[in-house]
């Protein structure tokens, strides 16, 4: 006699496939160099699996991946601190990606992500602003909301391609 799977394994297969692409991602994007003058500054690749993740698992799973993510790079990359700065720019893109599954349709998907960015950056420099008991940092706001705008642009593109192609496959 076989013993049935367990009903929803599927299912968490596939989300622990998602969390190990993006913590993949995220740890291949950190050994690049920075190319950029104002520290900080990525493309967020990783970003690509949240976006797909908010829009076809929805913000439960999300942020059970997100959440995973952050933790275990920052723990592989042995940068502790960087587990602040994350979880407060991920928490808020998250927060705005939940509001933004709501207001748009799946056409639409490569819209959310420039705006989740922005808000990443902005929950980061919050995060910041309060570990070093100062605003100042809010100086490279201007700077990180451009950031925010390009690298979720072309995050969101990659997501959106990523969902049209995902959709094709399925019919």
């Amino acid at each position: 006699m076989t013993p049935q799977p367990v009903k929803g394994a599927g299912h968490m297969t596939r989300l622990a496939l998602l969390t190990a692409i993006a913590l993949t991602i995220f740890m291949v994007e950190a050994q690049l160099p920075v190319v950029t003058v104002v520290p900080g500054i990525k493309l967020g690749l990783a970003n690509i699996v949240t976006v797909y993740a908010m829009f076809t698992f929805g913000p439960g799973d999300t942020l059970m991946i997100l959440a995973a993510r952050i933790f275990l790079g920052a723990v592989f990359s042995g940068q502790m601190m960087t587990l602040i700065y994350s979880a407060a720019g991920g928490l808020l893109s998250w927060c705005v990606l939940l509001l933004l599954r709501k207001l748009l349709d799946r056409r639409q998907i490569w819209l959310c992500s420039p705006v989740a960015g922005v808000f990443h950056n902005l929950g980061q420099l919050l995060a910041a602003a309060a570990v070093m008991k100062t605003w100042t940092v809010l100086a490279y706001l201007p700077y990180l909301i451009l950031a925010g705008i390009i690298t979720g642009l072309f995050t969101g593109v990659a997501a959106q391609a990523l969902i049209n192609r995902l959709e094709r496959l399925k019919q």
